[in-house]
């Protein structure tokens, strides 16, 4: 197209929220008006859809489970009245809570007051609350915040490592609402143990997020942890960034939790509007569709220009990949639908993979996340009349262009600046973006069998350790490799076994190999002291 038809295209295409001062750009994604048109029925039928589901109608069939984290930024959409109590008095409890832990009136029993968090989550109880620290946490919060987000024991040490002295005044939130999540729990134990080492009572530090009657909802009575806080099977974790989970650790370090329920409301308000051009996450959801041919042939590349953003290409990758990879959809028909997401942020990655994007395999499009305000402070000139700010503008100008050059589809998504008004849209939007594209493809987006098939291989594997060092225990001479799980049981298993055992003797366990290490099966293994 000649510039002249591009600049009609994008006036034609444009969407501004006045009141939230969000602009959304799919001018550059080559759909024509045909594909519009045809696409327009099934838009239809998605804002009816979704419309039930606010509604409280069963929206994830596979667990019988409602969809309402549209309800938590405005309890006034709540199916019933029980609900909406509960959202009320959980943000209350919030209020409250941390309004007591900054003053001091709730406080460790060794410091004065709590300096430090330690969120121990995965997943969805990880990742928003992660993206939102980075990118609204103040340099100087009300009380510091640090991640475990993974079961690796290095990472778990250097989080309390960094800590030192400042574990006697640092609190500690586990998130899980299952309370079996098994990475959860085991930085909860390696945490507590830290504090039992110190002769403290870990129940006086110890917050649990988690569903009631639990596991750790019961952990955390029999051992008078400081607070409870509910978690709702009707919430998804990968859409609770917005309920207790990101909320109270996004409060604890000082941030505006109520303008990030306010930003999503209105944002919500908007992606209610059943009308194309009026509704940017059905825009959003139209340009995917378009982009992967409805079949998620390719992938959604996210480059937030700000540094403050980096992470949310992370938080969209679950939200994304989670809802809409799936096997079969709600037919029961085989159609293994998904959307890739990468990204990190510009113009960092334009160095790392922009040569590809431009000139190489066109399996990918492009969303670029702008944002207009620098800095909050005047910028020095770097050259007359051009600021740093102006270049990383630039770049993002540049690189859009040039792709555009060589055909390749591209969103760009304005944000006026980044606060916690402006987070909380952000979020709205790409939850409901995600939710009607997966009515345009009829897969649940509210379940994950999957991940729960991963979690269950897990516990087989963890489960075949035990019998490996049962036998070992009983043996008095190092067992050949075939032998070993043969008593075992699990033959078939012998390459996992094999792995297992490199694994134990790597780490001091007492077990060793014998044998050439690049022949495995030829290693004997006996298990000493």
């Amino acid at each position: 197209m000649d510039a002249a038809t591009l600049w009609q295209r994008y006036q034609d295409w444009l969407y501004y929220h006045e009141q939230l001062g969000i602009y959304l750009d799919i001018s550059r994604m080559s759909f024509d008006d045909h594909f519009v048109e045809q696409l327009r029925p099934r838009l239809e039928q998605a804002f009816l859809a979704m419309d039930a589901l606010e509604a409280g109608e069963i929206a994830n069939p596979d667990e019988q489970r409602m969809v309402g984290h549209y309800w938590l930024r405005d309890e006034d959409l709540a199916p019933n009245a029980e609900i909406k109590a509960e959202i009320s008095s959980t943000l209350n409890k919030i209020a409250t809570f941390t309004t007591d832990i900054h003053a001091g009136r709730i406080k460790p029993p060794h410091a004065p007051r709590f300096t430090d968090v330690i969120a121990i989550g995965i997943g969805g109880s990880a990742l928003g609350p992660q993206f939102v620290s980075q990118a609204l946490g103040a340099l100087h919060p009300s009380l510091q915040i640090h991640f475990i987000d993974n079961t690796d024991p290095a990472g778990i040490d250097r989080i309390l490592e960094l800590l030192q002295d400042r574990l006697v005044s640092t609190l500690v939130i586990t998130i899980s609402k299952s309370g079996n999540t098994l990475e959860t729990r085991n930085g909860m134990v390696e945490v507590k143990q830290r504090f039992i080492d110190r002769g403290w009572d870990f129940g006086k530090h110890a917050i649990a997020i988690t569903g009631y009657g639990s596991k750790l909802a019961k952990i955390a009575e029999s051992e008078a942890w400081l607070a409870f806080f509910p978690m709702h099977d009707w919430v998804g974790g990968r859409t609770s960034e917005l309920s207790v989970v990101g909320l109270l650790p996004a409060a604890l370090e000082g941030i505006a939790i109520t303008d990030m329920l306010a930003g999503a409301k209105t944002m919500d308000q908007a992606t209610r509007i059943h009308d194309l051009k009026q509704n940017p996450a059905a825009l959003l959801a139209l340009a995917w569709y378009w982009a992967g041919g409805g079949q998620g042939k390719k992938d959604m590349v996210i480059l937030p220009y700000k540094d403050s953003l980096m992470l949310f290409s992370r938080y969209l990758q679950q939200l994304v990949m989670e809802s809409l990879g799936k096997e079969k959809d709600l037919s029961g028909q085989t159609v293994y639908q998904g959307i890739a997401v990468y990204g990190n942020k510009g113009s960092t990655d334009q160095h790392a993979y922009v040569q590809q994007l431009r000139e190489g395999i066109p399996n990918f499009f492009m969303t670029f996340i702008e944002v207009l305000k620098d800095r909050d402070r005047g910028s020095l000139e770097i050259e007359p009349n051009i600021t740093a700010g102006d270049y990383l503008s630039g770049f993002l100008l540049g690189t859009r262009s040039a792709l555009s050059e060589k055909r390749r589809d591209s969103i760009t998504v304005t944000l006026p600046e980044v606060n916690a008004k402006q987070i909380g849209a952000l979020i709205a939007l790409y939850e409901r973006a995600v939710g009607l594209y997966a009515t345009l493809i009829n897969v649940n987006a509210y379940h994950q069998p999957g991940v729960e098939a991963g979690k269950k291989a897990a516990a087989e594997t963890l489960a075949l350790q035990t019998r490996v060092i049962q036998v070992l225990k009983s043996t008095l001479t190092p067992l050949p490799l075939e032998s070993l799980a043969a008593k075992a049981g699990s033959a078939e298993d012998i390459e996992t076994i094999y792995k297992i055992v490199r694994h134990l003797a790597a780490n001091g366990r007492g077990v060793e190999l014998y044998g050439n290490r690049a022949d495995p099966a030829g290693l004997q293994v006996i298990l000493k002291g």
